[in-house]
């Protein structure tokens, strides 16, 4: 499921962080950011799991959230599929 109808919250201009790291290696500091992810690593092999857990949500992607839509006997699922045919109003017919 998506955001809902006019969340900007991920849009272009809402990325300052990921816009100003991208702009700093345009410009020529790529070997500060080198610096960075290598500071990650070796914290990481140190045992510091918030390094730990950057590291593998870098590399894997963040784990999906899971759903449980079926676990309670008292409200069970509903589906219903609808196939409407519509004419445009200008046809005749």
């Amino acid at each position: 499921m998506g955001a809902p109808v006019g969340n900007t919250n991920s849009s272009a201009d809402n990325r300052l962080w990921a816009n100003t790291i991208r702009r700093a290696v345009v410009q020529g500091d790529a070997e500060k950011l080198r610096q960075i992810a290598e500071k990650l690593i070796h914290m990481a092999s140190e045992g510091d799991m918030q390094a730990i857990k950057e590291l593998g949500d870098r590399l894997d992607g963040k784990p999906s959230q899971a759903l449980d839509l079926g676990s309670d006997p008292d409200r069970p699922i509903v589906q219903k599929i609808v196939r409407e045919i519509v004419r445009p109003a200008n046809q005749d017919g």
